[in-house]
């Protein structure tokens, strides 16, 4: 008996840190997703985009970039679905490449380097939730 209540409490302890894990996790996607769609949405309406038209497709495509992102987040991988989890290593790989292409925004690198991160942790804290032992 005391066997079986020491599991329940390290189960219901080791759940509660994996929802702990992936709520830090949703929260840090749901900023780069975020982030991505606000770029979106001020490239392709901002003054002036109207005259260059490579701007205001970038925009658009931002904007739906940031769009499935946010949903995916919001949804699969907030259930702990494994797909949503793979397809998530697309920001690392988006902004890594924006790094060593030193493509836009911003020559600063901090662009790149803040999303890479947060997507970076996002991506690997909650493991152990969509790949238990």
């Amino acid at each position: 008996m005391r066997l079986l209540r020491r599991k329940r409490v390290r189960t219901a302890h080791a759940a509660q840190h994996n929802s702990a894990r992936l709520k830090a996790a949703w929260i840090r996607l749901l900023i780069v997703g975020a982030g991505i769609l606000v770029f979106g949405v001020f490239a392709a309406v901002a003054p002036g985009a109207g005259d260059r038209p490579l701007m205001r497709a970038d925009g658009v495509a931002a904007t739906g970039m940031g769009l499935f992102g946010v949903l995916i987040t919001l949804v699969p991988f907030r259930r702990g679905e494994r797909w949503a989890w793979y397809a998530q290593w697309y920001y690392p790989a988006f902004w890594t490449a924006h790094l060593a292409g030193g493509l836009p925004p911003g020559k600063d690198h901090v662009h790149q380097v803040v999303p890479i991160v947060l997507s970076l942790t996002g991506l690997l804290l909650p493991v152990r939730v969509f790949f238990p032992a």
